[in-house]
């Protein structure tokens, strides 16, 4: 599994986001060359390579022509990328980080994402970062995106609307969820696109990846002082000698006996879109013999104070427990299967090399079964026959039907 790895220990924002998959081997012609799909002019993509506390990576800068717009709102930028010669993947990936901004700006200012008119967000260069890094990622194809905790920085900032503190309060309601660490940079480390791209491509944040890295990139931003201003991405796999996830796990866990049952799914659903590992309801015997759930979370140690507060008030319990866990997990993969009734998606799952199983998407199969009215264990079924021809378990593939 292709794996890219955002280490943002100082940050991350729309240009040094470019700036990092340029050099982590995005090639820049190509890049430049996709971006006139885009439609627009008056701008210049510049890409130096400088020397940063003695890390040495690319930076960019978007040069804009003087009497360009300095702010649109979210329908305009959409309909510039919406009419764009882009790849489909680099259009719905580009509209949904300035959706996600529009959004976390409406909650900020009590409207609508609609009425939200972007500043410096929806001036031409932030146009062009975030369509860049969005092209970028199209190129390297990953499976997965991991991201560590995120600095945001300190101080003070120059906003349209006066001095802001940093983190501004869009980056704050953007990383609601989101493990993030504030102070070690006496400036803005990570801006309001920056946080965008991070909720819109990010699969996993994560403390202490297992992988084995084939390439380093570093995009080094505009700030200069003793804490440096530069993001770190590494490019590689799973190591396959690993067992799973390492470092330690969190089980939160409450009982409930008072709630309409209609609304777990809303909770579920909420706890697992924060980062929860996994999330499960057992059935269990309340005092006075009445019966209730308890809802388990299992976590990494750094999102307990966010879905801890999703517990307390998505759900009616009074208290949440925790404790520590220990957790084998096996190291599972994705792939692509074409069956007689179309495309299905099958997880394997290795134990220290080995493949032990692999497993088709329920979700697909039932989608193919009704697209072509069969019974969905014909579905099972066809995805068995190929896996067999590759050589690959299907034992598995058929109890799981």
């Amino acid at each position: 599994m292709k794996i890219l790895y955002y280490d943002c220990s100082a940050g991350i924002s729309s240009d040094m986001h470019l700036a990092a998959l340029l050099d982590l081997g995005v090639d820049y012609d190509e890049l430049v060359l996709e971006l006139t799909g885009l439609g627009l002019e008056g701008y210049g993509v510049q890409a130096n390579r400088i020397n940063r506390k003695g890390v040495t990576g690319a930076q960019v800068r978007v040069v804009v022509e003087p009497n360009q717009p300095e702010h649109r709102n979210l329908r305009q930028i959409e309909a510039i990328i919406g009419r764009s010669a882009l790849r489909d993947a680099v259009r719905d990936r580009a509209v949904a980080v300035f959706r996600r901004l529009a959004e976390a700006e409406a909650r900020i200012h009590d409207t609508s994402p609609d009425r939200i008119d972007f500043h410096e967000v929806g001036a031409l260069d932030a146009i062009v970062a975030v369509v860049g890094g969005a092209i970028a990622l199209d190129r390297l194809n990953v499976d997965r995106i991991l991201c560590s905790p995120v600095e945001l920085g300190s101080g003070l900032l120059q906003g349209p609307h006066g001095m802001l503190p940093v983190p501004t309060p869009a980056t704050l309601e953007l990383l609601k969820g989101v493990p993030v660490k504030f102070g070690a940079a006496p400036f803005e480390a990570t801006t309001p696109t920056g946080a965008a791209l991070l909720v819109t491509v990010v699969d996993e944040f994560v403390t202490r990846p297992a992988l084995i890295i084939h390439r380093v990139g570093y995009g080094i931003g505009h700030y200069d002082s003793q804490a440096p201003n530069v993001l770190r991405v590494c490019l590689g796999e799973m190591d396959p000698m690993v067992t799973g996830e390492t470092g330690d796990w969190v089980m939160l866990e409450c009982s409930v006996d008072d709630m309409n049952p209609e609304c777990y799914d809303l909770a579920l659903d909420r706890l697992l879109a924060a980062g929860a590992h996994d999330v499960w309801l057992t059935p269990a015997l309340m005092k006075k013999n009445r019966p209730g759930m308890t809802l388990s979370v299992l976590c990494q140690p750094v999102l307990v104070p966010a879905l801890t507060e999703l517990l307390l008030t998505e759900t009616t319990t009074l208290g949440v427990r925790r404790h520590a866990v220990a957790r084998t997990g096996l190291v599972w993969e994705i792939m692509q299967v074409e069956t007689r009734y179309g495309e299905v998606v099958v997880k394997t799952a290795r134990h220290h090399g080995r493949l032990l199983r692999c497993k088709p998407e329920y979700e697909d199969c039932k989608r193919l079964a009704l697209e072509q009215g069969v019974p969905i264990h014909a579905v099972y079924a066809a995805v068995q026959a190929v896996l067999a021809t590759q050589g690959l378990p299907v034992a598995s593939v058929a109890a799981s039907s």
